[in-house]
Parts: C-alpha cells; structure tokens; sequence
C-alpha cells in the first residue's frame, strides 16, 4: 500500500504540472531503474525500484532532486529522499547527467549517494543511462 501511495503521489504532482517523463537505470551494487518527471527545468522528482533481486528484498526509493546546474550538454544536481525495504533510511543523492548528443533526450549519469540507515551508513556510487521520452519545446 504505501508503495503505491508514493507512485499515485508522483503521478497526481505530474498530471498537476508542465513535466516530461523519463527513466533512467544505475548500476552500482545495490542496482536500480528510476521512473521520473521533470518540473520547471529544474526540479526532478524520482521514484526508485531495486533490481537484480528478489521481490521481497526489491527496495523502493523516493527521491527529489533540484538540478542547480542546467547546461545544454551537462546538468548537476543534489537531492533528498528515502529508502524503504532493503537497507532502508534517508538518501541524500549528488550527480551528474550527461547529453553528448544534439537534443537532451538520451544521456549518461553517475551519481554518488550516501544511504543513513539504522546500521552503517553506506556510501552507493553508481553509473547508468538516462532517457527522456518527450523533449521540450
């Protein structure tokens, strides 16, 4: 149920505002594939589903970032959010997104994110490909 009350969150605040959809896969050693829109060019709320594991242990991630550099072939953002299930606490994710091509609709990202659960906090480096389904005008 609350997994699916976070999704209905995301999806009402994008309905309710000018956003673009994409998605976007990390690999790292807690891997995972992100569902996002973008609001106001800037501010990027993300939801966050673990793969390459069990569904029991799938954990679930809600992020919101604000990209406080926005070039045309790079964007770096920060952010807050949290982690249920598997190694579950506050998440505080810093990246980078990468556009070698003429429109922003494909890149590249790495992100650095440290995780502050109950036991030791972690320290999640990742890298991966990004997708935007619908490019502004």
């Amino acid at each position: 149920m609350r997994k699916l009350s976070v999704l209905l969150f995301f999806l009402l605040i994008a309905n309710l505002s000018f956003a673009q959809f994409g998605v976007s896969v990390h690999q790292s050693n807690l891997p995972f594939v992100g569902f996002n829109y973008e609001i106001a060019d800037r501010f990027l709320p993300e939801l966050r589903l673990g793969v390459d594991t069990y569904l029991d242990n799938m954990s679930v991630e809600a992020v919101a970032t604000y990209q406080f550099i926005d070039k045309e072939k790079v964007e770096v953002y920060a952010g807050l959010g949290g982690r249920a299930n598997n190694t579950a606490g506050l998440v505080a994710p810093i990246g980078a997104h990468f556009f070698p091509f003429p429109t922003k609709n494909f890149g590249f990202h790495i992100e650095l994110a440290p995780i502050f659960s109950d036991d030791s906090p972690i320290v999640r480096g990742s890298w991966g490909i990004r997708y935007r389904f619908k490019q502004k005008d």
